[in-house]
């Protein structure tokens, strides 16, 4: 995760079967989203939690504001049970990839790699910009709002961003309350998260800066320990195809722009997800001018790996064959 002092640490999150990671930390300025590039680690699905923590409160140091709402939410009953039931929806019902404790956490620290790259070439946010608050403020707004973004996925995929907003109301009084006694100064704090969470599907685009943060954050979460889960449970289609196509994505600091973000691929599949998922967000935020976007395809030969050998149509949707 990048940090504004020189001696930053590179993150490095390798993605395995069942959203399973390790973590690597080396100099530099990078964040590497869960992918997996050549070893397959088998280490728990609580370790990835466990590792994006560790970067987000890495990240948090220096803003005790920001800190201490990331302390409350992370130990928030309820949003912990909105999480999983986000997550039941969407994968168990729905066979869409996973939107709920991991995906919250790995897009929190991207949330925080973007932010890093922006402040560090002297953008400044809505929070700032509009006098409502500081620095802190701004990292408060960004992480939570990120966090809870796929919550109203719980009630339904339709208008999830709505019920979001709905849903979030009484976590928000409870996290925010002891931070900011100020009434008023804690309603904008508040207004600002509720639009990053309304916003981060692009129904409609977000306005703010952090608002965009937040959705290009949810569009770097591609890979394919995201769409693994759906996959193996019999999700066959361009969705769970391209997903496991994309090994990594890459946010680091760019040349000619301040964010550079890079998708490495195993199977030119992969561009789909690229395609309607990151670029679409990257495109309609308010930090598009601020994103270099590149996406190739590497697996070490002239061919894409194969993900797919044989499918057949049952019913309204294909179905694997062993082979």
């Amino acid at each position: 995760m990048t940090q504004k002092h020189n001696n930053s640490q590179r993150l490095k999150l390798d993605m395995t079967a069942g959203r399973e990671a390790s973590l690597e930390r080396t100099e530099g300025s990078q964040f590497t989203t869960p992918g997996t590039k050549g070893v397959e680690f088998a280490t728990p699905r609580a370790k990835l939690i466990e590792e994006a923590d560790r970067a987000i409160r890495t990240d948090l140091l220096r803003f005790p504001k920001a800190l201490a709402a990331y302390e409350a939410l992370s130990h928030d009953s309820e949003a912990l049970a909105n999480w999983d039931m986000a997550n039941y929806i969407t994968v168990r019902k729905l066979g869409y990839n996973d939107h709920g404790r991991v995906h919250s956490w790995v897009t929190g620290a991207a949330s925080l790699a973007i932010l890093e790259l922006l402040l560090e070439t002297g953008v400044r946010g809505d929070v700032l910009e509009s006098g409502t608050g500081d620095i802190d403020d701004t990292y408060l707004v960004v992480l939570i709002g990120t966090m809870l973004h796929d919550i109203g996925n719980q009630v339904h995929r339709n208008a999830h961003e709505a019920f979001g907003v709905m849903l979030a109301m009484p976590i928000l009084e409870r996290l925010l309350t002891p931070i900011y006694a100020d009434v008023a100064l804690r309603t904008k704090i508040r207004g600002f998260i509720l639009h990053s969470i309304n916003c981060h599907d692009l129904n409609p685009a977000p306005l703010t800066l952090e608002g965009g943060i937040t959705a290009v954050a949810d569009g770097t979460d591609i890979t394919k320990g995201r769409g693994r889960k759906a996959f193996a449970l019999g999700k066959v289609d361009i969705h769970s195809v391209g997903a496991l196509a994309v090994d990594q994505v890459v946010i680091s600091r760019g040349t000619h722009k301040p964010i550079e973000i890079n998708v490495s691929m195993n199977n030119s599949a992969g561009i789909f997800q690229v395609e309607e998922t990151l670029a679409k967000k990257v495109i309609n935020s308010p930090i598009a001018k601020y994103v270099n976007l590149t996406a190739t395809t590497e697996n070490g030969s002239s061919q894409d790996l194969r993900i797919v050998h044989q499918v057949r149509l049952e019913g309204k949707g294909f179905v694997k064959l062993e082979g």
